[in-house]
């Protein structure tokens, strides 16, 4: 199909002269050929870029999410120990099994802190004492190969937990 383009004649004459433009140069048309090796060659490298993203965020916010529930569980079986030594061995180890269990791989091995110093006045009698665990994790993300991704992210969260007044306590010299 040819294209026309309707030209006014030189002064003097009346009417139009009827030109041919030719394919190449058709008012409108152009030549789309290769246009869609080109978008996808350009938007390959951002589609893999926001995969990423959303990978990186959803490992983020399950991992925070462990980390949370890890300690608030780590921190109530801490307050269920008869005492302060126990307790501190009790969180650590509730703690490691969790993250364990969660899958979390945490950069030299994460960390657990657990202040037990509620079972001094507890011991006493006094209400109302607590036992907090502190969980640390540093997640990385150097498995994602992405760049300009940050290699890691801290994870920290504390649970705190009541200490329970209706623990069993050590009796000296009775027996079952």
């Amino acid at each position: 199909m040819r294209t026309w383009l309707a030209v006014p004649c030189p002064r003097g004459t009346s009417g139009t002269v009827r030109r041919h433009l030719g394919h190449r140069f058709a008012a409108g048309h152009r030549s789309d050929r290769g246009s869609a090796t080109l978008e996808l060659a350009i938007l390959t490298p951002v589609m893999i870029l926001l995969i990423g993203f959303a990978v990186v965020a959803g490992r983020v916010a399950i991992g925070n999410a462990s980390v949370t529930t890890i300690a608030g569980n780590a921190a109530r079986q801490a307050s269920l120990a008869r005492d302060a030594r126990s307790a501190s061995s009790v969180a650590a180890s509730s703690a490691r099994a969790g993250l364990s269990a969660q899958g979390l791989k945490c950069s030299g091995g994460g960390s657990v802190s657990a202040d037990v110093s509620g079972f001094t006045a507890a011991s006493r009698g006094t209400p109302g004492q607590t036992v907090t665990v502190r969980v640390d994790c540093l997640v990385t993300f150097s498995d994602l190969a992405i760049p300009g991704m940050p290699g890691s992210r801290p994870l920290t969260d504390q649970g705190v937990s009541p200490i329970d007044p209706n623990r069993s306590r050590a009796s000296v010299g009775t027996g079952p």
